[in-house]
């Protein structure tokens, strides 16, 4: 029988003053530092922040799958 994987997914959103792209690559090297073995990220919702009528930030949630070692992330 052949090797089997486990994959486990999360939601996290990472922000930035930039851009969506900013903000979803934030997401993910941040999670890359905690998290090993990083497989997909996959946008699910792009949003802005306002105040005083004037986008201030970019945020992006991201769904990101990991291989799953049998503990806890």
């Amino acid at each position: 029988m052949g090797e089997h994987s486990v994959y486990k997914f999360i939601e996290i959103v990472g922000t930035s003053d930039e851009s969506w792209e900013d903000a979803a690559r934030s997401a993910v090297e941040s999670a890359g530092e905690k998290l090993d073995d990083l497989r997909i990220a996959e946008v699910v919702q792009l949003d802005m922040r306002v105040a005083d009528n004037k986008v201030c930030a970019y945020r992006a949630k991201v769904k990101l799958s990991f291989k799953y070692h049998g503990h806890e992330a």
